[in-house]
């Protein structure tokens, strides 16, 4: 199967690998040669290390490697049976590569994006044969995260998104099936996980390793909030939300973060920039939370009634079916259950009752409960 990649930066590099593993064989264009040189020079460090270590053999490094073709013209991808777009988060500059590659490409071709928060459905419609075009989301690092999210629109074939859900099983991913809704899954039901812990420590509640330390001693999450948001980068982070937020005409549940806002002015990117919530920086020494029982049991109950609520609220929109709202969660960002699991285990009525607490502090729509929550 011949697979055209366009965008060569880390997730277009990640997915060209994940489709080389499994055989196919890659074009990869980027319309910056020298981001895609620099790419694959990286790519050929990783496969080594990958052989070093004994993950694969060198064999199979070099195969890989080779399955792998430069492209230096979008017309170079005009043999290929289907094209993932992983480029910037831009629909404009999206559509208009579609619409180019649509002249390129036999009509048998499958096209796609791997959009994080753009609608599939205005992508697509911008297009001569909207229902050969398809939402294929994967997570950062793409060879790593085992998530996909296949993501059909309004005008997508009916089949189509079930026979990339099989190539993607064939590619050794954990594909689920979503509704072309702001943030799909994943990127929808997580944003309390950040949202919620913002908003804990702009009301000086309690600080980021206070809020990172309860989420990891109660909540086994393998990395708190402000951890996460500085490895993602905290202007990503803000970027989805902010997105998030409007394409759902301002719900107060998804309202971004000054906090965050002002972080991203600041260039306290995270990991990238060394510094975010954390300092990076040589030497710099991590500073130890001041524990508080009482108070950890407050911000893991808040954050988690928030993220179980969404889940809920996902299930009763019929976003995904429950076994794919729970892998999702697992498979996509390492939750260490799925919410919906964990609400029955904390209890759907103690759920129910933190946010009815929360509402009636705030008096703030955000802290509204899914109407099927109170039946569960």
């Amino acid at each position: 199967m011949n697979i055209g990649i366009i965008g060569s930066g880390t997730m277009g590099i990640g997915i060209a690998q994940v489709a080389a593993t499994s055989g196919c064989s890659v074009f990869l264009y980027d319309a910056n040669s020298a981001q895609t040189e620099k790419s694959l020079l990286n790519l050929q460090k990783t496969l080594g290390k990958l052989a070093e270590k004994q993950k694969i053999t060198i064999e199979k490094s070099e195969e890989i490697f080779n399955k792998i073709k430069f492209c230096t013209e979008l017309s170079d991808l005009k043999a290929c049976d289907l094209v993932i777009e992983a480029i910037i988060e831009n629909k404009e500059i999206k559509t208009k590569v579609f619409q180019n590659l649509e002249e390129i490409v036999s009509e048998k071709c499958i096209i796609s994006s791997n959009t994080s928060s753009i609608s599939i459905t205005s992508l697509s419609a911008e297009l001569k044969n909207p229902e050969r075009f398809v939402g294929i989301h994967f997570f950062n690092p793409a060879p790593l995260m085992p998530l996909v999210e296949i993501i059909p629109g309004l005008l997508t074939d009916k089949k189509l998104a079930r026979e990339m859900y099989t190539l993607m099983e064939n590619w050794g991913k954990v594909p689920v099936i979503a509704k072309d809704v702001p943030g799909f899954i994943v990127n929808r039901i997580a944003r309390p996980f950040y949202g919620e812990a913002l908003r804990i420590a702009e009301e000086n509640i309690a600080t980021p390793e206070q809020i990172d330390d309860a989420m990891k001693t109660l909540g086994n999450f393998k990395m708190g909030p402000f951890e996460l948001m500085d490895l993602i980068g905290i202007d990503i982070n803000f970027s989805v939300t902010k997105t998030v937020y409007q394409d759902y005409f301002y719900d107060p549940k998804y309202k971004p973060s000054l906090l965050q806002q002002r972080m991203s002015e600041a260039k306290l990117l995270g990991r990238k920039t060394g510094k975010g919530f954390y300092d990076y920086s040589e030497g710099a020494e991590k500073k130890a939370p001041e524990k508080n029982e009482e108070l950890y049991q407050t911000v893991f109950m808040r954050i988690i009634s928030m993220l179980i609520n969404e889940a809920v609220e996902a299930k009763r929109l019929g976003i995904a079916n429950d076994e794919d709202l729970e892998l999702a969660m697992q498979k996509g960002v390492n939750y260490p259950k799925g919410l919906l699991a964990w609400g029955k285990e904390i209890g759907f009525e103690n759920i129910s009752e933190t946010l009815q607490n929360l509402y009636e502090e705030y008096q703030e729509e955000r802290y509204r409960q899914s109407p099927l929550l109170r039946k569960l």
